[in-house]
């Protein structure tokens, strides 16, 4: 059995290595920089994941995403639960086996991890990000598959998407809306959906929130931690104001990744 001692000395080493590994450190911002994080507009956080996102972001996480792409231990571990995640949804898309011919919206959709497997199930994708580096990269990927319906990729925010889709989803992306924007951003991408909103974010609990905490005491270099974790019931609250039910749900935990998955559909 692991020692108390041993098990918070394993957790502070935890969020050290979040603190660098996760990609809500933005190296844009002015190290010298003494304005408090929640008082930080939207806007402005907008800004730091763009700029992020499209530089050195990319490369790490385009790395992390990528099958053979050269890792440490830590991404590796990364890697592993992100691909659990987009593997649970795909499950949940294969026991319904109605997707084909569907339209999704993957907002937010990164190198396209989950864009790309559910075109070769045949739904009509429109997959964005705020990065244009990972949204050329998703469809460079897509060009090298046999695709009969190929994605359409767009660079965009979440708050500029528009349009109906059958199925909405959105993976890992809420971390970097503070709750009370984490709130109308999930009204507004439900809004989008017809039938089925799927959403994953890191959970607010007494544990997560004090690894997070812990970890912040640590930020590389020149950089800003910016991870905002949210209650689960404060999600499920702005759903069901959005018109949406709780229909399946799931949580992927390794060591250094933690997200909570909810399928919602239109009542």
């Amino acid at each position: 059995h692991t020692s108390p001692f041993i098990t918070m000395m394993l957790s502070f080493a935890l969020l050290v290595l979040v603190a660098e590994a996760s990609a809500f450190s933005a190296t844009s911002r002015a190290p010298t920089s003494r304005v408090s994080r929640a008082a930080v507009s939207m806007a402005e956080d907008k800004v730091v994941v763009k700029q992020y996102f499209n530089n050195e972001g990319f490369d790490r996480w385009n790395r992390i995403y990528s099958e053979d792409g050269e890792v440490n231990s830590v991404q590796q571990d990364i890697r592993d639960g992100h691909q659990q995640t987009v593997d649970k949804i795909l499950g949940w898309v294969d026991a319904d086996a109605d997707i084909k011919g569907k339209t999704v919206c993957d907002a937010g959709c990164g190198v396209g991890s989950l864009a790309l497997p559910l075109a070769t199930r045949g739904a009509a994708v429109a997959a964005s990000d705020i990065s244009e580096a990972m949204v050329t990269e998703a469809a460079r990927r897509a060009s090298t598959m046999d695709l009969e319906k190929v994605p359409e990729f767009a660079t965009s925010d979440l708050e500029s998407l528009s349009g109906k889709y059958d199925t909405v989803t959105c993976v890992d992306v809420m971390i970097h809306y503070p709750t009370e924007d984490m709130e109308g951003m999930v009204k507004h991408l439900a809004s989008l959906a017809e039938r089925r909103l799927i959403i994953s974010f890191a959970p607010k609990t007494w544990y997560y929130d004090l690894l997070k905490k812990v970890g912040e005491l640590f930020p590389g270099p020149s950089k800003t931690t910016r991870a905002y974790l949210h209650p689960e019931d404060a999600v499920v609250k702005a759903l069901k104001e959005a018109g949406f039910e709780l229909k399946r749900t799931e949580m992927t935990a390794t060591n250094f990744y933690f997200s909570r998955l909810l399928e919602a559909v239109r009542k």
